[in-house]
């Protein structure tokens, strides 16, 4: 018999079209593995096995009288527990907020996927208002890696990550303020997209401003492009969403490589140490990628690591995000929280200021870069995953999260699309990603390239 946990959701589809199962048997598949994998892997606040069975029934009767609601009728998706869920708490990984409802609001995301008749198996695990690159919190505890419960899922989106690479569900909502979309998925062996900031709308707006984007936590790039084209669609509760995109994201995936020009970057000029055999796997998927017809340079973008800067925006929006709560509960807090809000709370509007002026000048100078090159691909991180329940690894000599991720954070201040595609593994088996990055608005050649280089045989 056919394992309905490990089909795409373009597969499960086709099979709901077909006849061949139903909604009914892929959701009980999904609900199963996510109660076999909650123990050990820690992926869920909590699965809504009750609701998921009645949504899924609804749809096995629409399936039948060949009438399915939308685009994803009947496929088995998971939310991050940052977004807004109706009839679920929205606890954020925190101590701090009750979970006394009533829940009745959908964020946008949720919305739509709930519209084109989507399944809901839950809630995955984030760190305290996703503040950091791995996933653990005060609320919930450690998520684990879906390969080596000892080391963990990265983060934020890690209970996300590891319930799509384990099964239980082929499809996942999740957030990335500095790359916590890219950040699990590369660590866990599955695709993951940051979209152009507000191609997909978020409200309530976050506290981390315009780094904070939505993005589809999928298995490959198909289903990534079919669940952007549900969710990335305006929604008048954020200011900020883009209008409609110019066309179908799924229409776009044939396009291939052939002919793109391509600016392939090992290391960000020598300010990165990557281990050789992360290193190893990217240069071999820039080969293949070459292969396929890219015109592929070797080259570096006009950047120095705006950590500094990004540290700015990042903390503020950490202070402001825990503004409101009075000394007993700041105690509540994740200490790694604690301690950079008491930072962000200290600077000035000149400081956030000075940090956006660095947003811009760096967001002008990747513009210009993609003048000339289509895309350009980075390592997703310079190492693999490392020892559960730590911020950063041992022995690293770095004192936060971004010392680890100088290749996605900067990705966030310039708002522009980004992808991780695993591309192999190291010695010990663990997953290594590519990172794929266009100019703003250009989401269609980052699932383009990412699809061509996941339907490679070679």
């Amino acid at each position: 018999m056919t394992d309905l946990t490990g089909l795409t959701a373009v597969q499960l589809l086709d099979g709901y079209r077909t006849g061949a199962f139903s909604p009914v048997e892929a959701t009980r598949a999904a609900l199963e593995r996510a109660e076999l994998i909650q123990p050990e892997v820690n992926a869920f606040v909590r699965i809504t096995a009750e609701q998921a069975l009645r949504q899924a029934r609804e749809s096995a009767e629409r399936w039948r009288r060949g009438e399915p609601a939308g685009l994803l009728d009947g496929v088995p998706v998971t939310v991050k527990d940052i977004l807004l869920m109706r009839g679920a708490p929205t606890l954020k990984g925190s101590r701090t907020i009750a979970a006394e409802g009533p829940w009745e609001e959908d964020a946008p995301s949720v919305a739509r996927l709930r519209e084109h008749g989507a399944v809901f198996l839950g809630k995955t695990t984030t760190p305290e208002f996703g503040w950091k690159g791995v996933t653990d919190s005060p609320l919930t505890g450690i998520t684990r890696h879906p390969l080596d419960p000892t080391r963990t899922a990265g983060g934020s989106s890690g209970g996300a990550a590891a319930a799509v690479a384990l099964g239980a569900g082929p499809l996942a909502l999740g957030t990335d303020g500095g790359g916590s979309v890219r950040i699990p998925a590369a660590f866990c062996g599955i695709f993951g997209l940051k979209p152009t900031y507000g191609r997909v709308p978020l409200y309530p707006a976050s506290a981390f401003g315009t780094l904070a984007h939505v993005g589809p936590m999928t298995r490959d790039a198909a289903d990534a492009a079919l669940m952007l084209d549900v969710i990335g669609v305006p929604d008048s509760r954020d200011w900020s969403a883009l209008g409609p995109a110019a066309g179908s994201f799924t229409g776009a995936l044939s396009g291939g490589v052939r002919g793109l020009r391509v600016a392939y970057s090992p290391s960000f000029g020598g300010q990165v140490a990557v281990r050789p055999a992360v290193a190893s796997a990217v240069r071999r998927a820039v080969e293949r990628l070459a292969g396929l017809g890219a015109f592929v340079e070797e080259t570096d973008p006009d950047l120095t690591d705006p950590v500094d800067a990004f540290h700015t925006l990042w903390f503020g929006g950490a202070a402001r995000v825990t503004q409101h709560l009075g000394p007993h509960q700041r105690e509540l807090l994740d200490p790694g929280l604690r301690e950079i809000r008491a930072l962000g709370a200290r600077y000035t509007a000149l400081d956030y200021l000075a940090a956006v002026d660095v947003r811009m000048d760096l967001g002008r100078r990747m513009g210009r870069f993609h003048d000339t090159y289509d895309l350009l691909l980075t390592p997703t991180l310079p190492i693999t995953a490392f020892e559960a329940g730590a911020e950063v690894p041992k022995g690293s000599g770095h004192r936060r999260w971004t010392g680890w991720t100088p290749f996605t954070y900067p990705f966030n201040m310039t708002q522009q699309p980004a992808a991780t595609v695993p591309v192999g593994t190291d010695g010990d088996g663990l997953p290594v990603g590519l990172q794929i990055v266009a100019a703003r608005h250009r989401d269609d050649l980052v699932l383009r390239a990412a699809h061509a280089l996941m339907s490679d045989g070679s």
